[in-house]
């Protein structure tokens, strides 16, 4: 893939900052627990695979240090972010595998291997789904950036693109920290697929005026039933895309279900500080004696969704709840019965 958000060589775990692009391409290396967690609360490293990919590799270093336990590692890395299931998958696959007395790093790299594998398996199944439907619209970013490699809601818009597919994405700047109009635009414009970045309140107007074709977004946690989280603003677009009588889908890998939550009412939503709202870089976008309110993440009923593209293939909401069950859908694997590909359900 053109773009990797993390690797790990030699004791140490490198991430590309997000934070400083598309400006600048900075590699952090970081080789203690604390440094990983940090990198996962500050979003240096951000979307929910990525950062569950990170925690496992935070789990491994801890392993190193001296005085750490798996319950020590796993207690500081779970208190980064509380919304993305797959960061509490990526720390419990290693913090079993350390208990256990196995090697930490192979649990971690056999987790990153596994995730990139949905990623890819994500596009693959999902790709024919923009055969027609070529005006995408995406809200927040889930490419390669969120995800180690490939993406989720980015990874069949990259299949089908690859396969000739004249694709064109419209790219919400996705307020406050613009993780659209910074990093889904900086991973299109590298590929050389077209798309246009546009304001997150504009997104109900092209959806009008018949120039959004389909929607399809990643997530962070989704529920039993078929809710999910997602990116401030995602719940609005699924509200806009049924409105419009679009299909919206959900891209997601198996560790971002979570079969222990029932429905989005119990889905934690990280509220993140006021400033991220009233200040850009540094300066003031609002009065300093104004207060503000940042939810990170929405929940969205299922009723919204069209489809969750899966690694198994593209599935129905009350199929996700069916299941999901007690266990999860991380348990469901190819040849359970879901298609592998198809058109929307």
């Amino acid at each position: 893939m053109a773009v990797r958000a993390l690797w790990y060589s030699r004791g140490t775990l490198r991430l590309l900052d997000q934070r400083r692009l598309p400006g600048a391409r900075r590699v952090l290396a970081l080789t203690r627990v604390a440094e990983v967690a940090e990198a996962i609360r500050t979003m240096a490293v951000r979307g929910a695979p990525a950062i569950g990919v990170a925690a496992a590799y935070g789990m491994a270093l801890a392993s190193r240090e001296r005085g750490r336990t798996p319950e020590s590692a796993a207690r500081l890395l779970g208190s980064t972010r509380p919304t993305a299931n797959d960061l509490f998958v990526g720390i419990e696959e290693v913090r079993r595998a350390w208990a256990d007395g196995a090697d930490p790093l192979r649990a971690a790299d056999a987790y990153k291997d596994r995730i990139v594998g949905e990623c890819r398996a994500i596009g693959e199944a999902g790709a024919d789904l923009f055969d027609r439907r070529r005006r995408v619209l995406t809200h927040c970013n889930a490419g390669a950036l969120a995800t180690v490699e490939w993406g989720t809601a980015l990874a069949p818009l990259r299949v089908a693109f690859g396969r000739g597919v004249p694709l064109f994405v419209w790219v919400d700047e996705t307020r406050p920290l613009l993780q659209g109009a910074r990093l889904t635009a900086w991973e299109l414009a590298r590929e050389g697929i077209p798309h246009a970045v546009i304001s997150d309140n504009a997104a109900g107007h092209f959806m009008h005026t018949g120039e959004v074709d389909a929607v399809i977004v990643g997530a962070d946690r989704i529920a039993r039933n078929g809710d999910f989280a997602n990116k401030i603003g995602t719940y609005e677009k699924a509200v806009l895309a049924h409105e419009n009588g679009l299909p919206f889908y959900v891209a997601a890998p198996f560790s971002t279900f979570d079969g222990s939550c029932a429905d989005g009412a119990h889905i934690p939503v990280e509220e993140r500080a006021g400033r991220e709202v009233t200040e850009l870089g540094g300066r003031p976008l609002a009065p300093r004696a104004s207060p503000a309110r940042n939810p990170a993440f929405d929940v969205t009923p299922a009723r919204y969704v069209t489809g969750f593209v899966t690694p198994a293939g593209v599935v129905r909401p009350s199929t996700v709840a069916r299941l999901a069950g007690r266990s999860g859908l991380r348990a469901y694997r190819v040849g359970t019965g879901a298609p592998r590909s198809g058109r929307a359900p």
